[in-house]
């Protein structure tokens, strides 16, 4: 207490400024005197120029805060959207499996693909389906559009798929309206080859390619592709034939694994 004692008698002109300050400001602003109007209004405008940088300075927060508000809702809205886009692909694809499994006359099991393959050096998919649901080595795999693989590899309760698009994939194939047949193999992404096929069949681009029947594992008719170019090779009897494969092999996500195939497609 003694020390602001001696501080007020230390700054006891500052002290009496201040108050004097202060008490003539009241009275100023109190006074009814209409010339004190022009004081009021001059000591508002003061007070305006003084008040409008911080006022503006609240504004900017204010309007940063409501931007950082909008914008995380924006992507809590741009991800709500992106969820049912995926929900609906995935009940467009699920609608089209139902209907081919209501269509074909083979025995087929329905899994889902739940990861990419472990093998550095081959292209496939693990499924959620094995041993207990009749799946085995060596089964055709497709979806609605088209064959995508076989069977590999078998497990209680999953396995592994070999994917159409592996560079060590070979597929026996016709061409229809022509009956041609020929060897087909993966290029790059969805495009395909078909080689050994005689020159003197006329095929036509646009043609459709279905599996050909004569291998153990796929039944014949199985869509494959459709044509997209035919090229004659030199010096030799044969053409080869560029088909288009259905499938985006990085978006399916259920397929159908083939558990009997005596009996033939439609």
């Amino acid at each position: 207490m003694y020390g602001v004692y001696l501080a007020i008698i230390k700054y006891k002109d500052h002290f009496l400024f201040t108050l004097a300050v202060i008490l003539s400001t009241y009275l100023l602003l109190n006074n009814n005197d209409p010339r004190m109007g022009t004081v009021r209004g001059k000591a508002s405008e003061l007070v305006s120029f003084i008040s409008s940088p911080v006022a503006l300075l609240q504004s900017l927060i204010f309007l940063e805060e409501e931007n950082q508000l909008l914008r995380e809702k924006n992507l809590s809205l741009s991800l709500q959207v992106e969820s049912m886009l995926s929900l609906q692909k995935e009940n467009d694809e699920l609608l089209n499996m139902l209907d081919f499994k209501r269509q074909t006359k083979l025995e087929i099991k329905p899994a889902r693909v739940v990861n990419k393959g472990v093998q550095p050096n081959l292209l496939s998919i693990v499924i959620d389906g094995g041993l207990v649901d009749g799946i085995k080595k060596n089964q055709a795999v497709l979806t609605p559009k088209g064959v995508i693989g076989k069977t590999i590899e078998a497990g209680k309760k999953a396995s592994i798929v070999q994917l159409i698009n592996d560079t060590n994939f070979r597929l026996s194939v016709r061409i229809l309206p022509s009956g041609a047949t020929g060897i087909m193999r993966i290029i790059k992404g969805n495009m395909a080859q078909i080689h050994e096929v005689q020159k003197n069949v006329k095929i036509n681009i646009g043609d459709k390619v279905v599996t050909s029947g004569f291998s153990d594992i796929y039944p014949a008719g199985l869509p494959v592709g459709s044509v997209q170019g035919v090229f004659e090779e030199r010096s030799s009897f044969q053409k080869i034939v560029n088909v288009s494969l259905p499938n985006n092999m990085s978006a399916f996500q259920y397929v159908f694994v083939i558990i009997d195939k005596l009996n033939a497609v439609d």
